[in-house]
């Protein structure tokens, strides 16, 4: 099994700015987008999760590099030195720069402001001094400028490189004497063209270059990242329009330096900025027409009138409610934006940073019949209704609520967003209602993890509702696994013939395929991932199960119909075969738990068994995977000693150390999770 360097992680932890980091997104997803996931990573995850076999770009945005410090130092530098010079890649932005560089010297001599310090990365084996140009003001932008640099066209090749530009500068450095460092593996990129306020030794390097063992990091003085659209430029500020009206013309040069900067690193770049959709509208239907109306009653409490329109203001997002027999066909054109539609106001909104829980969500009530394809042109509903159907009628186990009801949305922000974030209208949404989309813009992940989703990937959330009462023989931790299970099952189940369409199962939540471009070799790669999202409510749990699919879609990794199925996979014939297995999977679990056939049929398909790893979490000990308890859902992992030997002779297991770590699953606070587990074995006890 090999991990295919895929994300590109942001830090957003101690030191950052929101801004900063939206910047960052904004831009890189722009540039990066399919070929990689532009998302988030916090400090605690940098220290205690195996993050660096899937990260080809680990960036570090603005804000004050002694936050990266207290979090950092110690084993979180470690493993980004090593995950650096293991042939990672590091980008630093203004204080990600100072962070990267063995020593940070800022504002010396100014009273509460200076900094100085040896840091630990040392990427750049010399100084980074600041501020190179006056009037730097913490949590401002009173210091800021549009700084002019120019680009070294012999450290830079690859498109089209600017000779001169300008870009934001709001407190960085110099990297003092960088030429000097050229035997070390330094490159000067840029240097800045006006005078400095400190001594930056020989040049002005703004932007370098730094070669670190298989690796490479780029540190940067200014923010390259910074687009002018996304500046206020009415910002009560002296001179701020000046400065942002510099940046826009200069824009055009700006990326075209990022974009060389990416090319550099040796990621895969667009040629073209990839811009962000809009919103559509969202549509609900049920596999029967009358379902909707039974559906929206049981929403009244929640719905409110203004101005003779009905809404839904929840706790994350607000809905315009349109009935489908007041929305005439006419209203189509409404729903996909065309650009004789948009106007250049909202032509320039949809291309900067939005904050999309401000804007309301419009949702179409489908009581008379189903949209037709000229609503929904991506995604067909009589199809998958037809084969929603089809399948419930071969059910074995008489499951058929998963998928009854249906919202979909050809742009949506996160169809687990939607459902999960919006707790009163998922406290009043049956079990196996079901949000899927063509296209996301604001995908969610473990942690906080976000990034734009793009078509041709099946994405798809389903609400659980999992009685506590259930939880002493069927623990809600094993949604993942039967969620898992009925991915797999569903593509193989899909037809005749797909039975071998080579997909495996990662713990505890990831989807694999065998990599058709090295199938030789055995090697699989990540096509799939799931979250699972849980709230306790009145003596249940509210899951939220999101599933995320690479289909028809060739990035970031591969897809399902690169494996060379008979026939290629369509979305809504797929969604509707995994919902069915879901939801047989998810009625035999209530009535017998995690019982021997349903591990069995997991092990059938997972990639772990015998398989050697270092338990991270363990303290770095190696083990051999021995599987998962029916019990809890924990991976077992017998600890080895010297020549992966097992570190007692195994004759049961009190007689070899067993780790048991626990899956990362649920929104939940890990204390909640083992309170629930103590819950159980707290009933189990009295039965016994």
């Amino acid at each position: 099994m090999a991990t295919k360097r895929m994300n590109v992680l942001v830090y957003s932890g101690n030191g950052t700015t929101v801004e900063s980091i939206r910047h960052c997104l904004y831009s890189f997803r722009r540039l990066l987008s399919p070929s990689y996931a532009v998302i988030t990573v916090t400090g605690e995850a940098i220290i205690k999760e195996p993050w660096t076999p899937s990260c080809a770009l680990l960036v570090f945005p603005g804000g004050a590099d002694l936050g990266y410090c207290r979090t950092l130092n110690g084993e979180g530098n470690r493993r980004i030195r090593q995950y650096v010079e293991r042939g990672g890649l590091y980008l630093g932005l203004c204080a990600g720069g100072y962070y990267g560089s063995q020593r940070c010297e800022f504002e010396i001599g100014r009273k509460n402001m200076e900094v100085v310090g040896n840091r630990e990365l040392a990427f750049y084996p010399g100084t980074c001094r600041g501020c190179a140009f006056p009037g730097f003001v913490y949590h401002s932008e009173k210091g800021t400028k549009a700084a002019e640099i120019a680009v070294s066209k012999t450290a830079l090749t690859k498109g089209s490189i600017p000779t001169v530009f300008r870009a934001y500068y709001n407190g960085g450095g110099i990297f003092v004497d960088a030429p000097k460092y050229h035997d070390q593996g330094v490159e000067v990129l840029a240097s800045f063209t006006e005078d400095i306020c400190v001594d930056g030794g020989e040049g002005r390097a703004a932007v370098v270059y730094c070669r670190v063992g298989e690796g490479a990091a780029i540190l940067t003085s200014n923010h390259p990242e910074f687009a002018a659209v996304n500046l206020d430029k009415d910002a009560d500020i002296p001179g701020i329009d000046k400065v942002v009206a510099a940046l826009a013309e200069d824009d055009l040069q700006r990326t075209d330096f990022l974009k060389a900067c990416l090319w550099k690193l040796g990621l895969q770049v667009n040629q073209e900025q990839n811009a962000v959709p809009s919103l559509s509208r969202l549509h609900l239907s049920s596999i029967l027409p009358s379902y909707t109306p039974e559906l929206m009653a049981s929403l009244a409490d929640i719905i409110t009138t203004e101005d003779g329109k009905e809404y839904i203001q929840d706790e994350h997002d607000k809905f315009s409610i349109e009935r489908s027999s007041t929305w005439s066909f006419g209203s189509v054109a409404n729903a996909l934006p065309t650009l004789e539609s948009v106007t250049a106001e909202e032509e320039a909104d949809q291309d900067r940073i939005l904050d999309y829980s401000k804007i309301t969500k419009h949702i179409v009530i489908q009581d008379q019949q189903l949209p037709q394809s000229k609503e929904t042109p991506y995604f067909n509903h009589h199809a998958f209704f037809a084969n929603l159907e089809h399948f419930q009628s071969r059910s074995t186990e008489g499951g058929d609520a998963f998928g009854k009801h249906l919202l979909y949305g050809e742009v949506v922000t996160s169809t687990n967003t939607i459902l999960e974030k919006n707790t009163h209208l998922l406290r009043r949404l049956p079990s196996g209602f079901t949000a899927t989309a063509t296209v996301q813009v604001a995908g969610r992940g473990r942690g906080s993890n976000v990034w734009v989703s793009p078509a041709g990937s099946l994405i798809f959330s389903t609400v659980v509702r999992h009685p506590m009462s259930l939880m002493p023989h069927a623990p809600v931790v094993f949604l993942q696994y039967l969620a898992a299970m009925a991915i797999v099952e569903g593509i193989k189940g899909y037809d005749h013939g797909y039975q071998n369409v080579p997909i495996k199962l990662k713990w505890p939540n990831d989807i694999y395929a065998l990599d058709p471009s090295d199938s030789a070799s055995k090697t699989y790669v990540k096509i799939g991932g799931i979250l699972v999202n849980s709230h306790y409510s009145s003596e249940e749990y509210l899951s939220v199960i999101g599933i995320g699919l690479n289909t028809t879609n060739a990035s970031p990794t591969t897809s399902l119909n690169a494996l060379k199925p008979p026939a290629p996979f369509t979305l809504e014939k797929l969604l509707a075969r995994i919902l069915t297995s879901f939801s047989d999977l998810y009625a035999r679990f209530v009535r017998t738990g995690f019982d021997k056939d349903l591990e069995g049929l997991y092990y059938k398909y997972w990639l772990h068994m015998d398989q050697i790893v270092t338990l991270e979490t363990e303290g770095g000990v190696r083990a051999r995977i021995k599987g998962i308890t029916r019990d809890w859902g924990l991976l077992i992992a017998e600890e080895l000693g010297f020549g992966d030997r097992a570190t007692a002779q195994v004759r049961n297991t009190d007689h070899v150390k067993v780790h048991e770590v626990l899956p990362q699953m649920t929104s939940l606070p890990r204390s909640t999770i083992m309170s629930a587990l103590k819950f159980v074995k707290t009933v189990r006890q009295s039965e016994e």
